[in-house]
Order: C-alpha cells, then sequence, then structure tokens
C-alpha cells in the first residue's frame, strides 16, 4: 500500500515572504500553483540572453526580469540522466538510468520499483499532468502518472519526425513534402493541453513537463530564423566568448576568469576563411534553434494568460546538460549540397560553437567540468516569488526540483511506494531559496557520466576526465576551473575522493533494493574530448 500523502507547511521563512501562497493542510487543490517545467536539450550556459549570450530571447528574459536566475545550478551531463533524475529526486545511477562501476544503467535501464516520477506523487494531491515533447524515460508517460503526452522519438529529424506518439499512441509519419518544425509541434501539443485544462478541469491545478529538442543537433532551423542570424558572429569565438564573459560578470552571475580556449582550437585570427565560414554557419543555425524555441515559449506563456492561470503557474526554465562539442552524421545523412540547417543537411555544433556557449565555463556536454553540468535556471511566479530580476547563487541540483515541487504542492516526500521503501532523496527543497537568496544546507552534489566523475563540498570541487587523475578547484574564485590545486592540497583532494567513492557504494546498493535483479557488470565507454 502506498505512503498515505500529508499536505505540509513551507519553511517559516518563505511562508513569511510569500504570505499565503504556499499550499497548507487548508488549501484547496484549486489553490495550490501550477507548475510548468521547459527543458530545453544541449543548450548551453550563456546562451540565453539573460545569461549573457547574443541569441534573441525576449521571452525567457522576460521571465528572469519578473523572477529569479540561479547561478550555480546543475544537471547530470547527458539527457537521459537529467531526465530520470528530474522527474525521480534521485540521481541517476541510483535508479539505473545511468552505470555505475558494479551496476549497469544508461539510456535503456529500468528504474526500481520504488522509484516513481514525481507525477504519481502529485496526482493524489489533485493535479492533472501532462507532458509534451522529448522523453527519454524508461516507461510511458500515461503508464507514469501523465494524464495526456506527446513523445517525441525521433531525435534525427525536426521538419518531418517518423517517430512520434500521442497517449502512448503512435501518430503516422509527417511527410516531408508537407514538413512540420518539430518545436512547433512541441509547443502546439502544449497549448492544446492548457486549452482543454481550462476548459474541462480549471478547478485543478496542473503539472506540465515540457521538453523542447533544440538547440540538440541535427542543426535544424527555419530560414528565416537562421537569417536573423546572418553575419552576427563573424567576430569570432575569441570576441564573442570575451563579450559573453563580460556580461556575466557586470551581471553578478560569475566572479571568476575565462577559462582557457579548449584545447585544439587555434586563435581565431590563424583561421582560413573557410573555417571561420565553418563556425560561423553552425551559430547562426545554433542561435536560430534556440530563438525559435523562445519564440514558441512564448506562444505557451500567452495561453496561460489567456486562461487567467498566469499569476499562480511556477515556471522553471533549464538545459538537461551544456552545449555538446561532438561531431557525427546520423539520421538522414548530410548533403552538403543542400543550405545548411535544412533536412537534408546533418551539423553539429562542434567544439568551437560549444566553447562559446558554455562560456566562461570548461569542457561540455558528457563531461563533468563545470561546462558540461553547468545550466540556467530562470524561475518565475507572480503570485508566489516577490523578488523581480534578482539572482540566486545557492548550489542546486535537478535532485532537488521534484522535492521543491511537491513541497509546493502541499505534498511530503514518502518513505515506501507500492510496499517498497523508499531511499531517502539526496535533493533538497529549494523554497526558501526562491523567497531569498539563502544557501541551502547539504552535504555534498556528486557526478558520474561515461567515466567522467566529480563531487562538489561547499566551494571546492574534485573533477576528473575518464581514465585521468583527480583535478581539485576551488569554485568560490575559480568557476572555470583554470588552477588546478590537487598537487597543492593533497588532504582535501584524498578527502573527497574517498567521499565520491562512498558514495558510488551507496548507490550501488540504491540501484539494487527492492525488485530490481542484482548487480551486473557495467560496459565502460570511452568519452574522449579537448582538455
Amino acid at each position: 500500500m502506498n505512503a498515505p500523502f500529508r499536505t505540509t507547511g513551507c519553511f517559516a521563512l518563505f511562508i513569511a515572504a510569500l504570505g499565503s501562497t504556499i499550499p497548507s493542510q487548508q488549501t484547496t487543490a484549486a489553490e495550490r500553483p501550477n507548475i510548468l517545467i521547459i527543458l530545453a536539450d544541449d543548450m548551453g550556459f550563456s546562451d540565453l540572453g539573460c545569461y549573457g549570450g547574443q541569441i534573441e530571447t525576449p521571452n525567457l528574459d522576460a521571465l528572469a526580469a519578473g523572477g529569479l536566475r540561479f547561478t550555480q545550478f546543475y544537471n547530470t551531463a547527458r539527457c537521459w540522466p537529467t531526465r530520470g533524475a528530474i522527474m525521480t529526486g534521485y540521481y541517476a545511477q541510483q535508479i539505473r538510468r545511468d552505470a555505475l562501476p558494479t551496476v549497469s544503467g544508461g539510456s535503456q535501464g529500468t528504474r526500481p520499483a520504488w522509484a516513481p516520477l514525481v507525477t504519481e506523487y502529485l496526482r493524489p494531491l489533485g493535479y492533472r499532468t501532462y507532458h509534451s515533447g522529448k522523453w527519454h524515460i524508461d516507461g510511458l508517460p500515461l503508464k507514469n502518472g501523465f494524464d495526456r503526452s506527446y513523445v517525441l522519438n525521433d531525435h534525427n529529424r525536426y521538419f518531418a519526425p517518423q517517430n512520434h506518439t500521442e497517449d502512448d499512441q503512435p501518430l503516422p509519419p509527417v511527410d516531408p513534402a508537407k514538413p512540420q518544425y518539430v518545436t512547433t509541434l512541441i509547443a502546439d501539443h502544449a497549448i492544446r493541453c492548457l486549452t482543454d485544462h481550462a476548459a474541462n478541469h480549471a478547478e485543478k491545478p496542473f503539472f506540465h513537463y515540457l521538453c523542447f529538442t533544440s538547440p540538440h543537433f541535427p542543426l535544424h532551423a527555419l530560414q528565416e530564423d537562421i537569417d536573423r542570424y546572418r553575419g552576427r558572429f563573424k567576430a569570432g569565438y575569441d570576441a564573442l566568448r570575451q563579450e559573453r564573459w563580460q556580461r556575466l560578470k557586470s551581471q553578478g552571475i560569475v566572479d571568476c576568469d575565462l577559462s582557457p580556449r579548449t584545447a585544439g582550437l587555434k586563435p581565431w585570427d590563424e583561421l582560413t576563411a573557410d573555417q571561420r565560414a565553418h563556425f560561423e554557419t553552425r551559430m547562426e543555425i545554433h542561435a536560430a534553434m534556440v530563438d525559435r524555441m523562445d519564440r514558441e515559449i512564448g506562444r505557451v506563456l500567452a495561453q496561460l494568460k489567456a486562461m487567467k492561470a498566469w499569476d499562480n503557474t511556477i515556471i522553471f526554465f533549464l538545459s538537461d546538460n551544456g552545449a555538446s562539442a561532438e561531431s557525427l552524421v546520423r539520421g538522414d545523412g548530410n548533403d552538403p549540397a543542400a543550405p545548411p540547417g535544412s533536412a537534408k543537411t546533418f551539423l553539429c555544433l562542434e567544439t568551437a560553437g560549444a566553447n562559446v556557449a558554455n562560456t566562461p565555463l570548461r569542457l561540455s556536454k558528457i563531461f563533468v567540468h563545470e561546462g558540461g553540468i553547468a545550466t540556467p535556471l530562470v524561475v518565475h511566479w507572480p503570485q508566489g516569488i516577490a523578488a523581480k530580476g534578482e539572482l540566486r547563487h545557492t548550489p542546486s541540483h535537478v535532485i532537488d526540483l521534484p522535492l521543491t515541487v511537491l513541497e509546493l504542492a502541499g505534498g511530503k516526500w514518502p518513505t515506501e511506494w507500492k510496499g517498497e521503501k523508499i531511499p531517502p532523496p539526496p535533493g533538497k527543497s529549494l523554497t526558501a531559496a526562491l523567497a531569498k537568496d539563502v544557501s541551502i544546507d547539504r552535504d555534498q552534489l556528486w557526478w558520474l557520466h561515461e567515466g567522467n566523475r566529480a563531487i562538489r563540498v561547499g566551494d571546492w570541487k574534485l573533477v576528473a576526465v575518464d581514465g585521468g587523475p583527480w583535478e581539485l578547484y576551488d569554485l568560490a574564485k575559480d568557476r572555470g576551473e583554470s588552477h588546478n590545486l590537487a598537487d597543492s592540497q593533497p588532504a582535501k583532494a584524498r578527502e573527497l575522493a574517498e567521499r565520491w567513492e562512498a558514495l558510488a557504494a551507496q548507490f550501488a546498493k540504491d540501484a539494487t533494493s527492492g525488485s530490481v535483479p542484482g548487480a551486473v557488470p557495467a560496459k565502460k565507454k570511452k568519452a574522449k574530448a579537448p582538455q
């Protein structure tokens, strides 16, 4: 039998700051906040205008101006581990959605029975639950607590998806002769769900998990969007990184040195004309994809206002990992004669573009240096957050969002699920930080992906690439991870390494607890990229 769900008040500080907006034992379902989580895919830390970027994102910038920006919010460095964590409140390794040295896991991993999605906790509290876009979680949405869903399983095409479903049932492939851009399709579904909610379920609050695939490769964009960015990146990656870094510093988002140019990249003024054009073209398409995502988000926000749900909807916007330095061709292949960014091409942002998108941080997607795991987090809630345009500096992680969401909904994290004991969640509710820039007390944050590993305790971070030695950084002074202190602080490095190992062992126990098969040796993969 499931553990009972009990409503609970929030922290005294939060209640004092936000007044009667926080659900309590006396609130009805209709008074609870609506919750909208918007997730981008492979978007860099500084791509948004409100995080120092050159891309036009007026809708997200407006959310930031009317709410909060977190400066030290983290993901898991890859799409499927982040999605597992953001919907369960556990590290992906705890729930077999990423591998440990002794336990298999990954994009095909199956969660333990004790790890339901947070939607299963919200429905008994009166919530209607919706999903639109990328899924990349084991199981089907309607069998995991969602009332409605549109799943885009085809991640190789933006103009004519061939594999997508609605309410867990297959949809016909889109005819390439009559293309439909998937960023718009995802927003269309979200708007349909919200419209139906307003018409038929207005007495209930909603939870909507809106997952765009932009700007993940292939770099596909509408020509009109690409045209808006022609010539915008001629200054080159060195100058563009400097511009972003200076804006981030002036806004108080970072206070660190600019990380070195990714190894292997020549100074911009040493490139040939063709090499410069190669970079500019990819940045133009990448920018167009982020721009279009912002425009489609704007349509969703307009629907919230039209249905008078705007004031009591808390919106979280973030990315599932840092920008990608990968370079590959799959799907329908790449026709070099086709216009760049069109359906017959398959381009990636590559190392130079990722180095700009993740400014001022080091490395990129897959790696657990800051460039791979840092994401913008914009939070907006007119009825519940008094702050406007403020920053929050507390280190936080996607594992914190389910606990935050459940507390805002008036629920309490259960200790068992369907007769199975639930391990204590590793995350922390961020409700106090929504009211004020306060520290959230936690023991550590932990990462592992493709052999790349890290742990953060306070401002100390220990990190290593797969097969490489541990590196130690003081993030209070060196968010760009430019000054390795492992040799000068060997005792601190050993202490953090031991903590990392102890947590890995504990997570292996969690992953094999309950009605899950025993540990299976994991297949180790190499992740190689410039240091």
